[in-house]
């Protein structure tokens, strides 16, 4: 497979300097392989914005005000589908307060489990990770791999974990179905995980050698007298440093053919383990033992036989380039915040967050309470001006209707069907968990100009209101267990008097679901939708007709219904799409 076909149709697609982000733009990308060819929509970006700074907003900590709508946007960005209970307490604290509890790590999550008769290794409910690997269970736990993931995303408590281990993921690039061996996607799963809010170049040393990506970029296969090139072309071009301007034959400004070629030769001698227990090991008649020289872009450096350990050395090198924090603080500006990096961001957000992380040694939690906690984070501008990504949208959409899965304990086998089923609705929105499309990740995150517009299109947007008018209406089910939003049930934990006010009614599900006040006729229309040509007395009469008899069918129906019909309308809106 030739994982840089994506190259070949755009030579355009990565991380970009300022002087390259200004540039014109290039031809957007052909279509991913499995979606039907589409033709760009002719609203599209056709080039960046240039000229005029979009905002002058700096890295300055944030004074402004601090509620709902503050507490809403950062935890919109940090979580997966922010609930109102969730939104409702960090409003209620202080930004510190929030960031701090943001930025704890996650407890370690129980690795996943059986759930299919097919993998006769292991009863259902336990953990085939460290099982001897057999092709014919290979599927089954491939499936049970991502779906614990998706469920993890679900059940996330209030901390950045999940979203930076998803970053981690569309950074150092992994394809599970590629490396066909599940317990090593769990291994690197658990890698991620680990260093989620942890120091990003102990990350680039661990994941340089963890089995999966061995297998993954060939470096199993990197020899002495065979270099393979995959590993470390991708370390210096997607993971670290990045590219830059050509400037010549085989020079990109940051780095040179010729040290791919000595990256290659550092690299050589490692091999995946796939015996229990999984890892990996070097084996020192297959490493390159000459000195290895850089160019002029690493100053000319040198790299000695260090058996073992050369591979840090080569991390490191990289890693005193200063380019390589500009690069990765770029990747997460676009992650957490915008696309677009025009000059004054370039000089007022980015090359001050590098500072940070060169200065606390690559660890990352300093840049992400500076950025998270910064007024360009705040910025007017910056709220409401990411389209949600399918994961984003999926179980965003679950978890702020606060749907009710089943555990473990009561039906595993179908809470991990239901996970399942969140999957395949992402997958059909162009969103894979564990399986970008090539070695660069999503391009939503690096495909100029379009860069985040790739989410919606004539594919996607169908898919999208097929999953909110499903869970809206008659739900999905698996393994006789129903997962359907109850906005009855969602209702009841409103104030008394927000849920029997239609006004009020309208507005609480607006400021959750919505990152954007909507115009007054935008609010007319949800009323319509709520009370098609009644008066507002009416909902509130029917309301309370409900909560006087609440078993009764025929009042619960009616208030259903009606919600029903809202919500759906409201998740009609272009802003309902927005983060």
């Amino acid at each position: 497979m030739n994982r840089r076909h994506f190259l070949e149709r755009n030579s355009a697609v990565l991380e970009k300097s300022v002087r390259a982000v200004a540039a014109p733009a290039a031809p957007a990308a052909a279509p991913l392989q499995q979606d039907p060819p589409e033709t760009i929509s002719r609203y599209a970006n056709k080039t960046l914005p240039t000229g005029v700074a979009r905002t002058a907003s700096t890295l300055a900590p944030y004074t402004g005000t601090w509620g709902y709508a503050q507490a809403a946007h950062l935890l919109r960005r940090s979580l997966f589908g922010p609930t109102r209970t969730e939104i409702l307490a960090a409003a209620g604290s202080n930004l510190t307060a929030v960031l701090n509890t943001l930025l704890t790590p996650a407890a370690t999550p129980a690795p996943p489990v059986n759930v299919s008769a097919t993998d006769t290794s292991v009863a259902i409910g336990q953990t085939w990770v460290a099982q001897a690997f057999d092709q014919n269970f290979e599927g089954v736990r491939r499936t049970s791999l991502r779906d614990w993931w998706l469920g993890l995303l679900l059940n996330q408590n209030t901390s950045l974990t999940e979203k930076m281990t998803l970053f981690w993921h569309n950074h150092f690039v992994v394809e599970l179905a590629d490396i066909n061996d599940a317990r090593m996607g769990y291994e690197y799963c658990r890698l991620l995980r680990q260093h989620a809010l942890g120091n990003v170049k102990q990350l680039a040393k661990d994941v340089t050698v963890t089995p999966a990506m061995l297998r993954y970029l060939n470096g199993n296969q990197s020899t002495a007298g065979a270099p393979n090139e995959n590993y470390g072309r991708e370390l210096l071009e997607l993971f670290t440093v990045g590219k830059g301007p050509l400037i010549g034959p085989g020079n990109y400004t940051n780095y040179t053919e010729a040290d791919v070629q000595a990256a290659a030769k550092v690299l050589t001698g490692w091999r995946d383990q796939a015996t229990v227990p999984i890892g990996s090991y070097y084996t020192a008649s297959r490493h390159d033992t000459s000195t290895k020289v850089f160019s002029a872009a690493f100053g000319n450096a040198r790299i000695a036989a260090n058996g073992a350990a050369e591979y840090q050395d080569l991390v490191n090198l990289i890693f005193q380039q200063a380019e390589t924090a500009r690069f990765l603080v770029r990747k997460l500006y676009r992650w957490f915040v915008y696309y677009l990096i025009d000059a004054q961001v370039e000089t007022d957000i980015i090359q001050p967050l590098a500072t940070i992380l060169i200065n606390n040694s690559f660890d990352i939690v300093p840049v992400l309470r500076a950025l998270l906690g910064s007024q360009h984070f705040f910025d007017v501008l910056n709220m409401g001006c990411l389209i949600k990504s399918p994961l984003d949208f999926t179980v965003g959409l679950l978890r702020q209707m606060e749907a009710v899965f089943p555990t473990a304990a009561s039906n595993l086998t179908a809470q991990y069907g239901m996970w399942n089923y969140l999957n395949s609705a992402s997958f059909v929105m162009q969103q894979t968990l564990g399986d970008p499309p090539n070695v660069a990740g999503w391009a939503a995150y690096y495909q100029t100009p379009q860069f985040h517009e790739l989410w919606i299109n004539a594919v996607t947007l169908p898919r999208r209101n097929q999953v909110t008018d499903l869970f809206i209406g008659t739900g999905y089910t698996r393994s006789g267990v129903k997962l359907v939003i109850d906005p009855v049930a969602l209702t009841q934990s409103f104030p008394a008097a927000t849920a029997s006010d239609c006004n009020l009614l309208i507005d609480e599900f607006v400021r959750l679901m919505l990152p954007i006040a909507l115009t007054a006729n935008q609010l007319a229309y949800l009323k319509g939708a709520l009370l098609p040509g009644l008066p507002d007395f009416e909902w509130t009469v029917e309301w309370q007709a409900f909560l006087a008899a609440p078993t009764n069918t025929a009042k619960k129906a009616a208030v259903t219904t009606k919600l029903q019909a809202m919500l759906r309308a409201l998740m009609g809106l272009a802003e309902y799409h927005l983060s």
